[in-house]
């Protein structure tokens, strides 16, 4: 049997085996990368997920206070009761406060010192009374990796309604 020799079919196996180390090093600087973009994307994933969530108790807690008879304190309980299966409420910072600065079209909620503004008890609060729950937690404390590029940062939930 004669075997016809194609041109070049010894190069190529030749190739393909001298490019086995250098597969190894593309690899050895691509999967670091990659993998970074993909624990980021579940990171801020988790991230978003947790505002959700602070957002989510602060409108249901806060919904929940404007009827009678409700105090401050059953509304803080009714946040972190509705935040226990998300984050570790221990570091959970509720604000319960009044909220009739923002009866002004002018305030920009951006600079408004959240701590600063006067408590509210609830159950004594006038009838058509903006009250605010605030929720915030450190982002260090909800992270699912340890936070290598993003430090100082906390993520917030509020919610404004009226005392019915």
């Amino acid at each position: 049997m004669l075997r016809i020799k194609r041109r070049g079919q010894d190069s190529k196996h030749r190739a393909s085996k001298t490019r086995h180390g250098s597969t190894v090093v593309e690899m050895a600087f691509v999967l670091p990368v990659f993998f970074m973009f993909m624990f980021a994307i579940f990171e801020f994933g988790y991230a978003y997920m947790v505002v959700t969530s602070l957002n989510s108790a602060a409108r249901r807690a806060a919904r929940w206070g404007v009827g009678e008879n409700v105090t401050t304190e059953q509304v803080n309980s009714r946040v972190l009761d509705l935040l226990e299966p998300t984050v570790d409420t221990s570091h959970v910072t509720v604000y319960i406060k009044e909220g009739d600065l923002f009866d002004d079209p002018e305030v920009d909620p951006t600079d408004v010192d959240y701590s600063s503004l006067p408590d509210i008890e609830l159950d004594e609060a006038d009838p058509r009374e903006l009250f605010i729950v605030r929720v915030e937690v450190p982002y260090d404390e909800v992270a699912i990796l340890p936070p290598l590029w993003v430090t100082g940062v906390t993520l917030k939930g509020q919610s404004v309604m009226r005392h019915e």
